[in-house]
């Protein structure tokens, strides 16, 4: 592992708004939310600026697949990493299950 990858195990779970859409995350808090929040700090201070909503570019990996995302900073504390129906399709993956995730900041 090197110093732009973060490794995290956490739930699923599913954010449902208003209408029939829904949305599923991992939330990424501890250790590895507290690197992402430092390597944030790292990027802002090197461009001079922030991505939209505070956001990061990763290189997400949960079991065999990997697909180009970004992770949100949490309201409380940590980050969301959005999991997409096609990575829980292959993976079999299912609201509250625990799932081990490997980031790599872009």
């Amino acid at each position: 592992m090197n110093e732009d990858e973060v490794c995290h195990r956490g739930h699923l779970w599913k954010w449902q708004g208003e209408g029939p859409a829904a949305w599923h995350f991992v939330a990424i808090d501890g250790e590895a939310g507290d690197a992402l929040t430092a390597l944030a700090v790292m990027r802002k201070l090197e461009l001079g600026r922030s991505r939209g909503f505070g956001s990061l570019k990763v290189r997400a990996r949960i079991g065999e697949s990997e697909w180009s995302t970004s992770v949100f900073p949490a309201k409380a504390r940590g980050w969301l990493l959005p999991v997409k129906a096609a990575v829980r399709k292959a993976e079999g993956l299912g609201e509250g299950e625990v799932v081990e995730v490997t980031l790599t900041i872009l």
